[in-house]
């Protein structure tokens, strides 16, 4: 006959464990989950801190940001001051004609839309699909202000305007000298534009973006920022052209 292996005896000469020995074990258990779980209030508490930290840290990061893409606009700027620079250079002083206002697919061989490009290396503006195309993300492009929210209309888009007021539009549209212009660094040139064409005058100047205020590129090459005040009559809701450091005629 098999034996039947022992079942091992509890120490203690197979007595067990006292009743009060486990009630002890049991509510130094119990007193130790209480003591490592959070209760209702602390949670409440340490939430309100994370919304406290919260709410100073992304008025912080809104501000890096929106300093990030005022930068990354006047270096567009910037970028089309040098390449009219260029275009002076290769053209005996002579400064690209302004184009058409509102450029249609015919329009493609005269306008600073047209010449500045090349100068730079890039497409050509009608060879950009968001330009009619609203739904086509710009990316980073020199053509596109990353402030500024506007689209396509299914025709044109333009972020940056020509100052008409240098060579003239239309019938008064003439070729210019750029050392003929007095005080070049003074006169405007390109800036923000609020309205889709890429010719026009001081009301087109956008009046809120980069902090409430707006980029300009000058005849010289520089580009820098004016708050909105600077170029703006908000009394009368009108450019004013007073401004002896914002010169919008020659």
């Amino acid at each position: 006959m098999s034996e039947t292996p022992a079942c091992p005896r509890p120490r203690g000469g197979g007595r067990g464990v006292a009743p009060a020995v486990l009630l002890k074990t049991w509510r130094a258990g119990s007193e130790e989950g209480r003591a490592s779980a959070f209760s209702l209030i602390e949670l409440l508490v340490v939430v309100g801190i994370i919304g406290l930290l919260g709410s100073l840290v992304l008025p912080a990061l809104s501000r890096a940001k929106a300093k990030a893409q005022a930068l990354q606009c006047l270096g567009n700027l910037r970028q089309w001051g040098l390449a009219t620079q260029l275009y002076v250079s290769d053209h005996e002083d002579y400064l690209p004609r302004d184009g058409t206002p509102n450029p249609d697919a015919a329009d493609t061989n005269v306008g600073w839309y047209i010449q500045l490009p090349s100068q730079l290396g890039l497409p050509r503006y009608h060879e950009m699909p968001w330009r009619t195309n609203p739904a086509a993300p710009p990316g980073r492009s020199l053509w596109i202000c990353p402030s500024n929210r506007r689209r396509s209309n299914g025709r044109n888009l333009f972020h940056y305007c020509l100052n008409e007021n240098v060579n003239g539009t239309g019938e008064e549209n003439r070729p210019v000298r750029l050392t003929t212009v007095r005080d070049p660094a003074l006169v405007v040139w390109l800036f923000d534009s609020k309205n889709l064409p890429a010719v026009g005058s001081a009301s087109f100047v956008h009046t809120n973006l980069h902090d409430g205020g707006a980029q300009f590129t000058f005849l010289d090459g520089h580009g820098c920022r004016f708050p909105n005040r600077a170029y703006w009559d908000f009394r009368r809701n009108a450019p004013q052209t007073n401004n002896p450091a914002l010169r919008w005629f020659p």
